[in-house]
């Protein structure tokens, strides 16, 4: 292992030569790269491989690629590349390289590649990347999707693109996404056609050898691709996709009527397929805005349009007496009365035409339970008291056994001051099963607080406790407590506590309320306190480790308390706790306790999570027994300059289905040491002790990778249609990322360049 280290080592002599050569790295610079580069060595040669330690290898290559570029710039040297930043790129493709072939079910892996190929423009390299990914994660349509959109947009191949699709639809020839974007490749490959036609003819330049089809140049490849789709991908949805997508380009006119007569024919029945053609006639009327046209003249053309969408959907209730056709009717009424205008007369319009086809859909009896909420809501706000009444009703004797319903209901009477509001609450009581029922004793309690005698609202939380199922009591309880202490006092409240215990289940905030009134109390007693502690831990004291805590502070704190108390709660504390509770409670005692210090004793492990251990749920290695453990007096942030590279690597491609590519919890050997820890090595300690600083003061900035960040978490949009509107933006971004870097070694990371 040493000789392949040593060897990896010298082949880095002539770039690090160079790099001192024409000033870019002062020697000490030169020295600190060497020993970081040792110990990354030793760490991806050793028999145990992680994925951690590649990343964190490739992080730093990068790093210094980023410094290089930022030095260059501010001397303005741009020579010897093929000597420096060739033999780096080539260094870390020989890294993804060996990480991928290790890994190979990590597609972040395989990403992070794509995307460091596409910052650093090896073109070569990525299609190299995109063969061998493809040909291991061929069951991912998304990744093909991205292979052919590069090839269209960033090698202007369509013929590339064109195989990539061929391929990825004969190991998926049912997925509607692929269609979607083979169908919208072919039509940006006819759009490009047309305009290198047209700029030549406008140039007046001879064709010659270039020979355009008016086929291909009227969108006929496109066709072809939609035609097979339509015979093996069913549904409407797919349909109007592949419509939208067509609408983008304005030479598809005869491909557009193509497909909405498909979608007519093939699904007439279908309520999309009617809310479609129906919204469609709001684009059909409109014409361009000029300056001659009035305000009354846009309302009235607005007005006009919204009747014909109107007329398209009185026909499709007719045609389809669903409830969905019904949802699409009023969803489209709602939209247009949410829409901001100045024209009060229109805005009147909207409203009446939305309370209507609510009142149609009524008498159809085919509206929803959500619908019916919308409709009360829509009266509420448009101060139509009485109708909201009655159309309350009405949805609660056709969902008599909605508690929503029946909750809505009785908001409504609330809110009105009805003098029914006690009937109501009776017929809902009634109606609704005994499951479910707590938000209507919960409201109806709330209003009786407000509104009737004590005895009254007394006499409804006892009836409340045998009416609702034991768990939902177990809320009821807890009012009930604190409205009695509210209005009653104190004696009353502990009676009542007394009788409410009497019958499970309780909560844990049932018990902890009665503490706090005890404690509010100006002569608090202990011995009540311990009562309703010890009532509390019967019921949760092997689960609840505050619980205990609590206790045993109650009795160092309050005059009256027992510290001696103190040990046995300790004992029965660790006898009933469970599992991981034990140590739980065991560090919240320690770390509570006072004047308990541990000694301070370089032997003592302070475990401390690092940032990449809580992000990927790898397990936190003691500093004292690290690999990189640095003393103590270290700043926070002397952290390797590759920092944690993969703390969003676990989300990265959350769009897809199947994903095992966690990363291995591998454990620390603690019986084994690699060549790195034979020796504890301080390379920034060497550079701080000299007398001339090794950095220039204007040498900041740069080198952390955090404008570029290649290594961060891809973000999947959920929107897989590129738009050839702009400039077909590519379907990932990269999230800006923290990184910390190693103290001293690239110091001059943060300054601009041409400040000094």
């Amino acid at each position: 292992m040493a000789e392949r280290v040593e060897q990896r080592l010298e082949d880095r002599i002539p770039e690090l030569e160079q790099l001192e050569r024409v000033g870019l790295f002062t020697h000490k610079e030169i020295r600190a790269v060497l020993r970081k580069a040792s110990a990354l060595e030793y760490k991806i040669q050793r028999r145990a491989l992680r994925k951690e330690d590649f990343i964190n290898y490739i992080q730093y290559e990068v790093n210094l690629l980023e410094l290089i570029k930022k030095r260059r710039a501010r001397i303005g040297y741009s020579f010897k590349k093929d000597e420096i930043e060739h033999s780096i790129l080539h260094r870390v493709h020989s890294l993804f390289n060996r990480a991928t072939g290790k890994w190979k079910d990590d597609v972040q892996l395989w990403l992070s590649h794509v995307a460091f190929c596409k910052q650093w423009n090896a073109k070569h390299q990525l299609s190299k990347v995109f063969s061998t990914m493809l040909a291991i994660h061929s069951n991912k349509p998304e990744l093909w999707i991205m292979a052919a959109k590069w090839e269209m947009e960033t090698r202007l191949s369509s013929e590339s693109a064109r195989h990539l699709f061929l391929r990825a639809l004969r190991f998926h020839p049912e997925c509607p996404k692929l269609y979607q974007e083979y169908f919208r490749m072919e039509l940006m490959h006819a759009e490009k056609q047309r305009k290198e036609k047209r700029e030549f003819e406008q140039a007046k330049m001879d064709l010659g050898e270039f020979n355009y089809s008016e086929e291909i140049l009227n969108g006929e490849m496109a066709r072809i691709v939609y035609r097979d789709a339509s015979q093996k991908i069913k549904g409407v949805e797919f349909q109007l996709a592949v419509l939208s997508i067509a609408k983008l380009f304005d030479f598809t006119q005869d491909l557009q009527k193509e497909i909405l007569e498909s979608l007519q024919t093939r699904y007439a029945d279908d309520p999309l397929t009617w809310d479609y053609m129906a919204r469609r006639e709001l684009e059909l009327g409109s014409l361009p805005p000029t300056e001659q046209s009035t305000k009354q003249k846009k309302v009235s053309e607005m007005a006009q349009r919204e009747e014909r969408c109107c007329a398209v959907f009185d026909e499709a209730v007719r045609a389809v007496p669903t409830e969905d056709m019904w949802k699409c009717y009023i969803t489209f009424c709602l939209e247009r009365y949410n829409r901001k205008t100045n024209s009060a007369e229109l805005k009147q319009k909207r409203l009446e035409r939305t309370l209507s086809v609510f009142s149609k859909a009524h008498e159809s009896s085919l509206l929803s339970e959500a619908l019916y909420k919308q409709w009360l809501q829509l009266l509420l706000d448009s101060n139509l008291s009485e109708k909201a009444v009655e159309v309350a009703e009405a949805a609660a004797r056709h969902f008599s056994q909605s508690v929503e319903i029946w909750q809505m209901r009785l908001q409504v009477l609330i809110q009105l001051k009805r003098d029914d509001v006690t009937q109501c609450f009776e017929e809902a009581i009634k109606h609704v099963k005994s499951k479910g029922t707590l938000p209507l004793w919960t409201l109806w309690v709330e209003w009786s607080e407000g509104t009737s005698s004590k005895e009254d609202t007394e006499a409804l939380y006892q009836r409340s406790l045998h009416a609702t199922t034991p768990a939902e009591s177990v809320t009821m309880k807890e009012m009930y407590l604190d409205w009695t202490y509210r209005n009653c006092g104190y004696k009353k409240v502990k009676r009542l506590f007394t009788s409410l215990c009497e019958n499970r289940p309780f909560s844990l905030d049932f018990f902890r309320k009665m503490i706090q009134i005890e404690k509010e109390q100006e002569s608090s007693k202990m011995l009540h306190l311990r009562e309703y502690y010890e009532r509390a831990l019967r019921e949760f004291g092997s689960t609840s480790t505050d619980l205990w805590l609590d206790y045993v502070k109650e009795e160092l704190s309050h005059p009256q308390g027992k510290p001696e108390n103190c040990g046995s709660i300790h004992w029965r504390a660790m006898k009933m706790l469970q599992g991981d509770l034990v140590m739980m409670a065991a560090a919240s005692e320690a770390a509570n306790s006072e004047g308990k210090q541990l000694p301070n004793k370089t032997e003592t492990m302070i475990w401390k999570p690092r940032k990449e251990c809580l992000l990927q749920n790898i397990p936190p290695v003691p500093h004292g027994k690290s690999e990189e453990s640095q003393p103590a007096s270290t700043s926070p942030h002397e952290d390797d300059v590759s920092g944690s590279t993969d703390e969003g690597w676990c989300n990265i491609f959350a769009g897809l289905d199947v994903w095992n590519s966690e990363i291995s919890n591998i454990p620390e050997s603690s019986g084994q040491q690699d060549a790195s820890a034979q020796e504890v090595e301080d390379w920034d300690k060497e550079l701080e002790e000299s007398a001339c600083s090794p950095y220039d003061a204007d040498d900041f900035s740069c080198g952390s990778f955090e404008d570029n960040n290649l290594f961060g978490s891809y973000v999947w949009k959920e929107d897989w249609f590129y738009n050839p509107r702009c400039h077909h933006t590519p379907c990932f971004v990269f999230p800006p990322k923290i990184r910390t870097v190693e103290k001293g070694q690239f110091d001059d990371a943060e300054v601009e360049p041409g400040q000094k």
